[in-house]
């Protein structure tokens, strides 16, 4: 099956630098209305992706995210937003990336190359059959993230990919592919911007509909989220109020002796 980057491809624009400002944001505008239409040709294979992990974590097992460089940094973001959104551990949801922490502020000299090191991180968290490893890399041909998923089908554990070409090695390895042909980048090869953009709305729709297929959402609302600043502590009450149908006072008063929403709406119930 023959292999071709349209990650890479020669930009459908030219003369950048000789644009102004107003049609630099309309071309780059007009390449970014293209992604959610790519993203929901890939919903059937979004769709067995995100209920195999939501077995694998309805059973004991965790979500492990890997990637470089942009990749890697938003599958971090996306795991670092699951504990305070929906009240689950730290190390549910796992996001690993090239080169370590230090690499989701700099980027660090050939990490993604390494052929070992993505197992060898995966190892750290003693790793086994009940979790899921979903491999981000826009081109598909990391060897940091195609490297570590090998060694998973290996050792029997499930693998996915999100990544932004056809037929890639990426998606030849993982056992469930997402490929979501975003076509060239406004600047040549600059895949933090479609392939970023269309990984990230990915992401979301995996953690967010996985976490409601684990009861984390009552309704519409976010009834485990930490209540870490005073914008979420007002949130709660109001969601409390909205809830049972009480005044402000008695719904802080609740917020406060139970500290989750969740919590709090039930314990009044079953007074």
């Amino acid at each position: 099956m023959n292999f071709t980057k349209t990650t890479e491809a020669d930009s459908n624009y030219d003369h950048l630098e000789k644009m102004k400002i107003g049609e630099l944001l309309r071309s780059i505008n007009t390449e970014d209305k293209t992604v959610p239409f790519a993203v929901e040709k890939a919903l059937p294979e979004i769709e067995e992706l995100t209920l195999k992990v939501a077995e694998k974590l309805s059973n004991g097992g965790r979500l492990f995210y890997m990637g470089s460089g942009t990749s890697g940094r938003l599958g971090v973001v996306d795991a670092s937003e699951c504990p305070p959104t929906f009240g689950v551990s730290q190390d549910l949801v796992i996001g690993l990336i090239a080169g370590g922490d230090p690499a989701i502020r700099k980027a660090v000299e050939n990490a993604e190359d390494s052929e070992n090191q993505g197992w060898e991180d995966l190892k750290e968290y003693r790793i086994s059959e009940k979790d899921i490893v979903i491999g981000i890399a826009a081109s598909g041909t990391t060897p940091y993230v195609i490297s570590a998923l090998q060694q998973c089908k290996q050792h029997n554990i499930t693998t996915g990919c999100i990544t932004c070409n056809h037929a890639s090695p990426l998606s030849l390895t993982a056992r469930y592919p997402i490929e979501v042909i975003v076509g060239p980048e406004f600047v040549t090869g600059s895949s933090r911007m479609k392939a970023g953009t269309a990984q990230k709305l990915v992401l979301n729709m995996i953690s967010t509909s996985v976490m409601i297929l684990l009861g984390r959402v009552k309704g519409n609302k976010m009834v485990d989220m930490q209540l870490s600043n005073n914008k979420l502590v007002a949130r709660g009450i109001k969601m409390i109020m909205t809830e049972l149908q009480i005044d402000q006072a008695t719904a802080e008063a609740l917020l406060h002796q139970h500290e989750s929403v969740r919590n709090a709406v039930n314990a009044y119930k079953n007074e």
